[in-house]
Order: structure tokens, then C-alpha cells, then sequence
């Protein structure tokens, strides 16, 4: 199938079937799929956390507008960014481009200075502003695989991002949840919206042309 078919199968499931499960092999695509993604000076500010713990998946329910659909998905996969940016983290990340490309360290410097003076003038609530945004790249890839490999998703905001990140220990990590992508498989006697039609603006209205 094509991409475009993958998308018009696809929707944001709203039941799971508890007892299907999504192969290792399964997510670790999905999962190639989103590390993949375009960020922006290629820093990769954010992280994947996969929760496939029931126990821990029962925790995060807590505050979530659909627990059921959390707690019945196959994954939970955790898009959580970085609570800020730092000269160590930038440097972390370009001293392992040069490495990678065997060149020596410090061969992109004067980019590097650049960006850390940009951001060294703008506050935390900035830095993860801009983090955050980048991992909805990552997250669009990873649904798309998922449809490609005919597994359902649902992508999520309507949790409390502050018990997800305590359960988790992310702040211990420098990291703060923005969305969660529910994966398995749907089940179809209870999933209200897969008999429906997708609807979309059509495209006469969502294109503008200048």
C-alpha cells in the first residue's frame, strides 16, 4: 500500500484488544522510524520512553481522558523532551556527529557557538517550548510506520503530564512528557470510531495558494 493508504486506513483507536501484543520486531521499526526524524540543528532533544508494564501503565491512568484505551494498548510510548538546552548537551551531541564521521572534535564550533548563545539568552520555559516541538516530528513518523505495519495508534495529550513524569523519574533524567502514542491492536466491537468515514477540510479549503 501506498503512504497515502496507510493514512486513510489509520485512526486514532479508541479500544484496544488487551490480549494481542505487537512484536519486538514491530516496534523496534516503529521505534527507527521516530529516531530517525528531522530535529532542528540535529540535537534530538527528547527521548522515547517504552512502557509495556501493566502495573505502570495502571499508574499513568491516573488524570488520562481515555485510561481504558492506555490501559488496553499493546505500548505506551512516552515522547518526553528535554527540560532545557545546555553547552554540555550540545556539545554532547556534536562531539558524537564528529566521531560518527571520523573528524575531528570541535570541526562544527563554530555553529555550535552560535546556537549556544541563541539559546543561552532565552529561559528554560523557551528551551522546552522549542524541545517539545520537535518531538511531534518524531511522532507523525512513528504512526505512519505503525500504519505501514497495520498497527493501530492513538495519540495522546489528555494526561497529567506531572504524574507521568513522577512515576517515570523523568525530571531525574532531564526530561519532561509532552504526548504519549498508544500502539496494539484494535478491537473492533468496541473501537466506536472504525466504522466511520475519516473526516478531513477538504482540500480546496486547506490549501491556500498565494
Amino acid at each position: 500500500m501506498s503512504l497515502i493508504e496507510d493514512l486513510q486506513w489509520r485512526h486514532a483507536v479508541k479500544a484496544y484488544d488487551p490480549s494481542k501484543k505487537v512484536s519486538q520486531e514491530d516496534l523496534n521499526t516503529i521505534l527507527e522510524a521516530a529516531r530517525l526524524a528531522p530535529t532542528s540543528s540535529g540535537l534530538q532533544p527528547f527521548r522515547i520512553i517504552v512502557v509495556e508494564n501493566q502495573e505502570l501503565k495502571e499508574k499513568m491512568t491516573a488524570g488520562a481522558l481515555n485510561p481504558e484505551v492506555m490501559r488496553d494498548s499493546s505500548h505506551v510510548l512516552v515522547f518526553a523532551a528535554w527540560d532545557s538546552y545546555s553547552n554540555e548537551k550540545i556539545d554532547k551531541v556534536y562531539d558524537h556527529h564528529t566521531d560518527v564521521r571520523e573528524l575531528p572534535r570541535g570541526r562544527f564550533s563554530s555553529y555550535t557557538d552560535k546556537i549556544k548563545e541563541m539559546y543561552g539568552a532565552q529561559t528554560p520555559e523557551e528551551h522546552f517550548a522549542h524541545t517539545a516541538r520537535q518531538t511531534y516530528i518524531a511522532l507523525g513518523l512513528a504512526m505512519a510506520q505503525a500504519a505501514e505495519l497495520k498497527i493501530d495508534s492513538t495519540p495522546a495529550e489528555g494526561f497529567s503530564n506531572e504524574a507521568v513524569d513522577q512515576i517515570l523519574n523523568l525530571k531525574e533524567l532531564g526530561l519532561k512528557s509532552v504526548s504519549l502514542l498508544y500502539l496494539g491492536y484494535r478491537d473492533s466491537a468496541n473501537d466506536w470510531l472504525s466504522t466511520m468515514k475519516k473526516v478531513r477540510v477538504p482540500m480546496e479549503e486547506f490549501i491556500i495558494k498565494k
